[in-house]
C-alpha cells in the first residue's frame, strides 16, 4: 500500500493529457497493468511544488505580491487571489481543505461530493465558488447527469456511479525518453452515466465525487492517509464528521500568471492515469474544438510534449521533463475569472511540439501565455504531436480553478 500511495501522486498537472494525446497520435501504448523496469524514481508531489519553488519551475516574478496594499476595488487585479473562496489553501502543503457534501442516488448508495463551479452568478456568489457561464452549453449527452434537492436540502442523483477500487498502475517509458508511458491504469472510473456536472431545475454545478457506496464511518480519515480504494486519488483527507475534504492542487499559468487548480476527472484513461482523476467517459460528450463558439463549453489548455528539460533549467517545461522526474509541467491554461469572462472548468487539451529547427536555433522555452504560444504556431516553430496540425485534440479534464497567485 505504501508504494501505491507514493505513486499515486505522480499527477503531473495536465502533462497526463498530452501523454495520452501522445499514445493515441503515436500509438506507443495501451492500457495494462504497470510493468516492474523503466520507471523513474519520483518523489511524491511533484508537479504541485507552489510555495517555494525551485527556481527551475519557479515564476520569474515573485508569487507573492509585495507591493502596496490594494484598495477593495482592486483586490481581484493583483495576487494572490483567492477564487475558490469556500476553500481554504494552504500554500506550504499545496492543497485546499473544502466543504464535504453528501448525497445518494436514487438506488440509495452515499455519494460523497464537493461543489467547485456553477452556471448562476448569484448562487455562485453564494456558496463561495466559481462562476462559468460556459457550463451551460455543456448539457449534451450524457455529459450533465440529473439531480432533485430533498427536503433536508441534500442531493438525490439519478444515474451516475464510481468505482474507486481499481489498482492505479503507472510506467513511464525508457530514459532519456520517459514520455510516453508504456502502461497505465486509472485508479477510479465511472460508469457511462458518471459526469462530474449535474442540473438542479436549470442550473448545472460542478460536483466531482470524492468518494461512493460507503458510510462515514468507513470515511474516518481526519488526520490523512486515506485507503485510496474507498476515495479519489487526489484527497489528503476526509472527514465526514466535520464535513471537509482536503485536496491536492496542481501548479500552472494563465496569462502568464501562475495558478493552482484542482484536477477531478478526464474523458480517456491515460490522462486520467496521470492525473490520479477518475476515468470519465461521458465528460467525451462534451463538444470540443471550437473553443471561441457562440455555445463552447470548454476552454483550451495548452501542453508541451518536448519543452527544455533540466532539473536547474529556469525554462524547464513538458511531459518528457516532468516524467524524469524533473517537476511539473507548469501547463498553460486560457481564460480564468478575474481574467476573462469566459472561464470553464472543462478544458480542451491543445499540445504543442517544438520543431527541431526551434531547438537547434535556440527558440525553445518556457510559455506561459496563450498568446505567446499561438504566436509560435502562426510562425510554425511549434506544431502538434508529430507534426501534425495544432489544434484540439479530443482529450477533456475537468480542472476547477482555485487561486490565482499573482
Amino acid at each position: 500500500m505504501a508504494q501505491r500511495q507514493s505513486y499515486r501522486w505522480i499527477t503531473l498537472g495536465l502533462f497526463s493529457l498530452a501523454l495520452a494525446i501522445g499514445l493515441v497520435l503515436l500509438g506507443t501504448a495501451q492500457p495494462s497493468a504497470a510493468q516492474d523496469g523503466g520507471t523513474p524514481t519520483l518523489a511524491p508531489g511533484i508537479g504541485i511544488n507552489i510555495a517555494p519553488a525551485p527556481t527551475s519551475i519557479s515564476a520569474s516574478v515573485p508569487l507573492i505580491y509585495s507591493g502596496s496594499a490594494p484598495s477593495d476595488s482592486q483586490k481581484e487585479l493583483s495576487g494572490p487571489y483567492l477564487l475558490l473562496k469556500s476553500g481554504k489553501v494552504d500554500l506550504n502543503a499545496r492543497t485546499i481543505t473544502m466543504p464535504l457534501y453528501q448525497g445518494r442516488l436514487t438506488t440509495g448508495e452515499v455519494v460523497w461530493y464537493i461543489l467547485t463551479d456553477t452556471d448562476d452568478e448569484r448562487r455562485a456568489d453564494a456558496l463561495g465558488i466559481n462562476f462559468s457561464q460556459k457550463l451551460a452549453y455543456a448539457d449534451v449527452g450524457r455529459a450533465v447527469r440529473p439531480a432533485h434537492l430533498e427536503a433536508d436540502g441534500s442531493v438525490t442523483f439519478e444515474r451516475g456511479t464510481v468505482d474507486f477500487s481499481p489498482e492505479w498502475s503507472l510506467t513511464p517509458g525508457d530514459a532519456p525518453q520517459f514520455f510516453p508511458p508504456v502502461a497505465f491504469q486509472p485508479g477510479a472510473v465511472g460508469d457511462a452515466d458518471y459526469s462530474p456536472l449535474f442540473k438542479i431545475g436549470d442550473t448545472i454545478y460542478n460536483g466531482p465525487v470524492i468518494a461512493f457506496g460507503v458510510d462515514a464511518a468507513v470515511l474516518n480519515f481526519c488526520d490523512g492517509n486515506p485507503d485510496y480504494s474507498l476515495v479519489h486519488d487526489k484527497v489528503v483527507a476526509i472527514c465526514p464528521e466535520q464535513g471537509t475534504v482536503t485536496i491536492r492542487l496542481t501548479l500552472g499559468f494563465s496569462f502568464a500568471r501562475p495558478v493552482l487548480y484542482l484536477s477531478t476527472e478526464a474523458n480517456h484513461p491515460m490522462p486520467a492515469t496521470m492525473e490520479g482523476a477518475i476515468y470519465t467517459p461521458a465528460l467525451s460528450d462534451v463538444s470540443i474544438g471550437d473553443n471561441n463558439g457562440s455555445f463552447s463549453a470548454v476552454e483550451p489548455i495548452f501542453v508541451f510534449t518536448n519543452g527544455p528539460t533540466g532539473p536547474d533549467n529556469p525554462q524547464r517545461q513538458g511531459f518528457n521533463s516532468a516524467l524524469s522526474g524533473e517537476g511539473s509541467p507548469l501547463n498553460v491554461l486560457d481564460g480564468i475569472p478575474t481574467v476573462t469572462n469566459t472561464y470553464s472548468p472543462l478544458w480542451d487539451i491543445q499540445a504543442g511540439e517544438w520543431i527541431q529547427a526551434a531547438i537547434d536555433l535556440g527558440y525553445r522555452s518556457r510559455l506561459t501565455d496563450k498568446f505567446t504560444i499561438l504566436g509560435f504556431v502562426q510562425q510554425g516553430w511549434i506544431t502538434g504531436p508529430g507534426g501534425a496540425p495544432f489544434g484540439s485534440t479530443g482529450f477533456v479534464v475537468n480542472c476547477p480553478i482555485v487561486q490565482r497567485l499573482q
